[in-house]
């Protein structure tokens, strides 16, 4: 898929220096925004998020209903966007942190996801396994409830990257 004019909508002015930006193409042949003044050429990435599948003694997992967008009022695994100082793992650490109040370290790496995002337009989701080391299960942050449930009792999950964490760490178990 090619970038193109749409990928660039509402990219008006340089986060450098405040001028006006200007579509070209570059010398892949590629669409770019680029600066009319300083010549700083923003490029469209996708944004990268962490996501935590939160395992208990007796193999529940975590779930967190949103309380913010994207997708307020659903169910999802805690998972948060990755700062510019964190690494996936630290993201992951924190978003467990934050969203359940429970602490927790990584058992596993489960790869990771990319997906459409209705405010991004993309997000690439790295999964992790995660053990938790302390701390009681309690709503925080950007979740309105957070609870243990059943593989079996799992509510419908908002985005494809969190199910598809879900289903490897189900298969893993079996």
């Amino acid at each position: 898929m090619c970038l193109n004019e749409k990928n660039y909508r509402g990219v008006n002015f340089c986060l450098r220096c405040g001028n006006k930006m200007k579509l070209f193409e570059d010398e892949e042949g590629k669409i770019r925004s680029r600066c009319t003044k300083c010549g700083w050429t923003y490029y469209k990435n996708p944004i990268p998020a962490s996501a935590c599948v939160i395992l208990n003694e007796k193999d529940q997992i975590v779930v967190i209903k949103r309380k913010i967008e994207p997708q307020i009022g659903s169910w999802a695994l805690p998972s948060g966007y990755i700062e510019i100082n964190q690494t996936p793992a630290q993201c992951a650490i924190d978003e467990m942190e934050e969203e359940t109040n429970l602490q927790g370290e990584i058992v596993k790496n489960l790869g990771y996801f990319s997906e459409f995002s209705p405010l991004y337009e993309k997000v690439i989701s790295f999964g992790f396994l995660m053990k938790i080391i302390g701390g009681q299960l309690q709503a925080g942050d950007d979740a309105a409830e957070a609870r243990f449930v059943g593989f079996d009792e799992l509510p419908e999950i908002a985005f494809p990257s969190h199910r598809k964490f879900i289903e490897k760490v189900r298969k893993e178990l079996e």
